[in-house]
């Protein structure tokens, strides 16, 4: 082989390293990706969320009821939760890597079919927890326990 053939031939081996490592870079990343949690911003939360699923803390996780309605609303620095039969409504911040409801929420106090499960859902959502998205998945975590969501 001479040298004008063997520098081709380096050049395409170079070329096919380099495209491999921009296909297997670029394998991993999906565009329903969001930023990392810490660049949270209100208007990637914004929107209604569906509930998935609470874990009270030291607990296992329960799913939302079958045919209850739980949703989490977020907009204007304004929260507003279906919960089963009722509606809960108040201020939400976000502030880095926490959000926090409230300092208190406003309830409805219908006698729903679900109540201890809606307790435990509000108890959960009142107060500070830290925040992350992923792939529509919108989790709320604290020393109380966890709530799930998705879109």
């Amino acid at each position: 082989m001479n040298s004008d053939n063997r520098v081709m031939s380096c050049s395409h081996l170079a070329g096919l390293v380099v495209t491999v490592f921009l296909v297997v870079g670029c394998a991993g990343r999906s565009s329903t990706q969001t930023a990392p949690s810490s660049t949270l911003t209100v208007d990637q939360l914004s929107g209604t969320w569906t509930l998935v699923s609470i874990q009270p803390a030291g607990q296992a996780d329960q799913a939302a009821p079958s045919g209850a309605n739980y949703t989490l609303t977020l907009a204007d620095g304004r929260l507003s939760t279906r919960v089963d039969c009722n509606v809960c409504n108040g201020a939400f911040t976000l502030s880095g890597q926490t959000l926090t409801a409230g300092p208190a929420l406003a309830c409805t106090l219908a006698a729903c079919p679900t109540m201890a499960f809606e307790n435990s859902y509000t108890s959960l959502l009142s107060g500070a927890s830290s925040v992350t998205l992923s792939n529509n998945v919108l989790a709320l975590s604290s020393p109380r326990g966890a709530l799930r969501f998705t879109r």
